[in-house]
């Protein structure tokens, strides 16, 4: 079955996460994405990651995580005849992604208006810190620069233990999924209309949206979000200790904190309002600390799932792994093997699933300029000509 992007071409000239992750997601859709990288300087995902060996051999965890499905090659846009290829991949390209810094591809001539001229129809996505305009356009940044920036540093942790960092890159990851959606989007009214489009896409933007609540009641209070660590709003929606760990609750409406009570054997303890939910927090938490200390979080799991009201025992990334509940999502893919990699890896692939032709792995990640000769042979290069293009270090 045909997959939805089958057919798209994407020049993906990014780097790190968030713009790569764009990238792999519609590479898992069919799309062909060209991944282009400096001769001398190869992705800085390449040599990031816990394993010593897979970063030596530029096949970084970082980089193995969304590089899936695509093809490699390296391209030097600081030498003119580096420029002309990338304007040649361009001229037979869909879309161009680049998160360099803003103004860094327009100094090359490889700017929106100068490509779009070329090219009409270019998705031309821009992903940047701060965007392409305004007073930080310029700055520069990562995901935890732009967690500290966009406040939910300084929201997350405990009162006693704050401003503190996520534990994933989750602004990156965010970016890269939002990213997917407007490179859909402008692809999809492309078809409507047959013109292009310039897409510009900002970390920070992203990282607020993930704070959209709270925007919208700082807007009415004047007040920034509290850091309340493990604990909630309410107290049947909150993290407690058992015999052997934790369990979060997540009782959130009154029908579920209902079920909670009656489930704890404490049905008068359940509330008709949010309003009395608030201002009894302090006894009610109290009380579920007391009850819950009385069965280990397995248990409670079990026992409160079974009673409709959500809840979970806390768990490390290697128990989550193993949920046999995993294997029957199709999110993960195991490459037993893969060139430049000894052993096996697993990565992920997308968040959710398709009837008909979704999103698969058809190709481990490539590389390190595996596929220059290749797409340079497709633009019509001879291999005399990329001898001397790689005699030059343009390639």
């Amino acid at each position: 079955m045909t997959q939805p992007f089958a057919g798209i071409r994407i020049i993906d000239a990014t780097h790190v996460l968030a713009g790569p992750f764009a990238a792999y997601q519609l590479a898992l859709m069919g799309a062909d994405v060209i991944k282009v990288e400096p001769p001398t300087d190869p992705d800085q995902s390449r040599d990031s990651g816990p394993d010593w060996a897979l970063n030596d051999a530029n096949m970084g965890s970082y980089f193995l995580t969304q590089g899936s499905n695509k093809r490699a090659m390296t391209l030097d846009l600081k030498q003119p005849e580096g420029v002309a290829i990338m304007k040649r991949l361009v001229q037979q390209a869909d879309v161009l992604v680049e998160n360099f810094r803003p103004g860094a591809f327009e100094a090359l001539g490889l700017g929106w208006e100068a490509l779009q001229a070329l090219n009409p129809r270019l998705i031309y996505c821009s992903i940047s810190a701060f965007g392409q305009g305004g007073p930080r356009g310029g700055q520069t940044a990562y995901d935890h620069v732009i967690q500290s920036t966009s406040g939910i540093m300084a929201a997350t942790g405990t009162p006693e233990v704050s401003p503190l960092k996520l534990g994933a890159p989750a602004i990156d990851y965010a970016t890269g999924t939002m990213g997917a959606f407007a490179l859909a989007t402008a692809l999809f009214q492309r078809e409507r209309t047959g013109k292009g489009q310039r897409i510009d896409l900002a970390m920070l933007d992203v990282a607020l949206m993930m704070q959209a609540s709270h925007i919208t009641a700082w807007s009415r209070t004047g007040k920034s979000s509290a850091p309340k660590g493990n604990d909630h709003t309410y107290a049947t929606n909150s993290a407690y200790a058992t015999k052997d760990g934790m369990v979060m609750l997540g009782a959130s409406n009154l029908r579920q904190q209902a079920r909670l009570w009656a489930a704890l054997g404490r049905p008068e303890q359940a509330k008709q309002t949010n309003k009395e939910r608030v201002q009894q927090r302090d006894a009610e938490a109290a009380l579920l600390a007391e009850l819950l200390l009385t069965r280990t979080a397995d248990e409670w799991e079990a026992y409160l799932q079974g009673k409709h009201v959500p809840a979970s025992r806390v768990r490390q990334m290697h128990e989550t792994m193993q949920d046999p509940h995993l294997a029957s999502r199709g999110l993960l893919h195991r490459f037993e093997s893969m060139p430049g990699v000894s052993g096996s890896v697993t990565v992920p692939v997308a968040a959710f699933k398709l009837a008909h032709g979704g999103p698969a792995i058809t190709a481990p990640p490539p590389m390190f300029g595996e596929h220059t000769d290749a797409v340079l042979g497709e633009l019509g290069y001879a291999g005399a000509e990329i001898a001397a293009l790689r005699a030059k270090g343009v390639v």
